[in-house]
């Protein structure tokens, strides 16, 4: 029984009545509530400003004729305050003040009343309101929720769905916006791209939930050491991606070293069992004289991270290292061609080995 009386008690509309005569508040008051309204009276302008701030009634029913702030500026500054809800405003007005009328109305007043107030009336139009209102917040709560799904959407959109980091697509997002703003401001971006070690016979020997968990828990390595400004994601299979803006070729290899040496010391374990693999790194950096572009600067880490495959996996390889060069067997600016400009194919030799190998 007392829980029903709390529900009904809650579930009361609100409705604040401003007037600057005691009385006339008083009247509406006993009015209103015999008909199940929760009601709260103010005497001035900035009294029932105070009010809405600290009750947000449902409903305002709002003398025009008041000393120092008006109603008109009051129902100006309740429409004016983005902060608050959407709360109708009822004016009374006198029998002959169709300027007010029209005023109050253009201030942002919903409805009007006039003086001496049919109570019939009223009520009928406080209803009318209460409904509008009621559409209003149905119609607010249908489009924030629609909004939270296509937030949701586009995160999932995003997001590759076993690690929780970033997918390719959202890779080449922000790997777009990083750049153009590197660009705006002349400041230094780099690229890590590794791929974990003889992936493939973990699936093979152990199985694909065991490889699921090396992927999970290696991103997690990936995310716990990178900056908060990083960005970290799966590029596809077993490769990832870091995107470091601000960050120098140096201290990217500093940086993808840790990593390896972070990745090289962890046991990974799975249901059944553990195990230990390790990560293969190629890093490149622009502003640099062989970087011709954000898409020069991917294809160099990339063509860097095979080389550190070629040459014994486990290491990091920088693109414009000795190492580099002398595998490769040119010096070509990244762009996709020589010197001569004769194209290269990207991965040639690198991919030859692997293929023969069969297992990154």
């Amino acid at each position: 029984m007392g829980t029903d009386s709390s529900t009904a008690a809650s579930t009361k509309k609100k409705i604040l009545v401003v007037d600057d005569h005691e009385d006339n508040v008083e009247v509406l008051r006993a009015r209103l509530e015999s008909r199940g309204y929760e009601v709260e009276g103010a005497m001035n302008g900035q009294e029932a400003l105070d009010t809405v701030s600290r009750w947000y009634p449902d409903l305002v029913l709002l003398d025009v004729m008041m000393p120092d702030m008006d109603g008109l500026e009051v129902v100006r500054r309740l429409k004016a305050n983005p902060a608050l809800p959407f709360i109708p405003v009822i004016m009374q007005t006198a029998l002959d003040s169709t300027e007010r009328i029209v005023a109050g109305l253009e201030a942002g007043a919903d409805d009007y009343v006039t003086k001496p107030i049919n109570f019939a009336e009223l009520e009928a139009r406080v209803r009318s309101l209460l409904r509008i209102k009621k559409l209003q917040q149905d119609l607010g709560d249908r489009e924030k929720e629609l909004s939270e799904m296509n937030d949701k959407l586009l995160r999932i959109s995003l997001t590759d769905g076993l690690t929780g980091v970033d997918n390719r697509r959202a890779l080449e997002q922000r790997l777009h916006e990083m750049f153009e703003h590197s660009l705006r401001l002349h400041e230094p971006i780099s690229v890590v791209m590794c791929d974990i070690d003889h992936f493939k016979k973990v699936n093979d020997t152990f199985g694909h939930q065991a490889g699921d968990e090396v992927l999970k828990q290696f991103a997690n390595i990936l995310k716990e050491e990178a900056r908060a400004i990083d960005r970290v994601g799966r590029y596809g299979g077993e490769e990832f991606l870091l995107l470091l803006p601000g960050t120098v070729l140096d201290a990217a290899v500093t940086f993808a070293e840790r990593l390896r040496q972070k990745v090289d010391a962890h046991t990974f374990s799975y249901e059944g069992g553990t195990l230990n693999r390790t990560v293969s790194f190629g890093v490149a950096s622009w502003p640099h004289p062989k970087i011709k572009g954000r898409e020069a600067m991917l294809k160099a880490a990339d063509d860097a991270l095979y080389v550190a495959k070629e040459t014994g996996r486990n290491r990091v390889v920088r693109f414009d290292s000795p190492e580099f060069n002398e595998h490769t067997g040119n010096e070509a600016d990244l762009d996709g061609s020589n010197e001569e400009g004769q194209h290269i194919p990207p991965r040639q030799s690198g991919q030859a080995s692997l293929a023969a190998e069969g297992n990154a």
